[in-house]
Parts: structure tokens; sequence; C-alpha cells
């Protein structure tokens, strides 16, 4: 199971959803979101930090580790936030904030052909998620590069 939990960056322009893999970490694991614009006024701290496409995650590590203490496997691992963001315990909803959106608005338009042309419909259904991951992958989306 995977709670869900949404906050607005540090400039209050946008809003990031996460994922939290078997609610192992809390939402307080998140310190802050920063977008690519208010993501240009801050210092990098890879020890805290994960940085995606121009977004940056800002990790509570302390609440990390103590979250990380209820789960045995987790305590053999060096938890990173890299750890944190690629093994789903807090990571984007889907493949970038916002993804869940954007995906089920873009499912919604091609549903819609498959009342009027059910064999154009199967066409684009099969190729549609291929090619939203190769853009996405072109554009530099962390979790679009996996395996």
């Amino acid at each position: 199971m995977c709670m869900e939990y949404s906050m607005k960056c540090m400039c209050n322009s946008r809003e990031a959803s996460f994922n939290f893999r078997e609610e192992i970490m809390p939402p307080e694991v998140i310190s802050r979101v920063y977008c690519p614009e208010c993501s240009r006024e801050i210092s990098f701290d890879p020890d805290s930090m994960l940085a995606d496409n121009g977004w940056v995650i800002e990790y509570d590590m302390d609440v990390a580790r103590f979250s990380a203490l209820k789960t045995p496997h987790l305590l053999k691992e060096e938890l990173t936030p890299a750890l944190l963001f690629d093994e789903g315990y807090a990571t984007w909803r889907g493949v970038y904030p916002g993804d869940h959106i954007d995906s089920a608005r873009e499912r919604e338009e091609i549903v819609a052909l498959a009342r009027t042309d059910p064999r154009a419909y199967l066409e684009r259904i099969k190729s549609w998620g291929i090619k939203r991951m190769e853009r996405l992958r072109q554009e530099g989306w962390r979790k679009a590069n996996e395996g």
C-alpha cells in the first residue's frame, strides 16, 4: 500500500504529489520541495537533497533514520536521498510532480477514441505508454530513466 501526500514548493507556485511505499516513511520525511524556479535560489546539499529535472526534494534524514528503525532491511542500507526516492519510500506520485494528473487526462483523450474508432484506439493505447516514457526519458526525469 502507498500513502499519497501533496505539498507546495517553497515559492508556493507549484505543487508536487508524493507516494510513500508501504507507509514506512511519514510525510514529515520531506522537509521542503523546490520547483525549478525556487530551486535556483538554494545551496544543494547531496546528503539531504535529491535533484530531478530542476525540482529538488529536501529530506529530513533524522526522520528517515528513525522511521527506518521499524524496517530491518532498511537498517542494512546506507540511507540516502537517492534510496528514499528510487526505492519508492518517498518519491513522486508517478514519474514527475503532477504526472498522475497529466497521464489521466491523456488516457481519457485516448479512451474517447474507443467509442468512435476502436481500431485507432487499440493502436494509440499500445503506443501511448512507450512514446510517453521515451519523451519523459528525453526530458530528463529520473524515474523515466530507471532500469
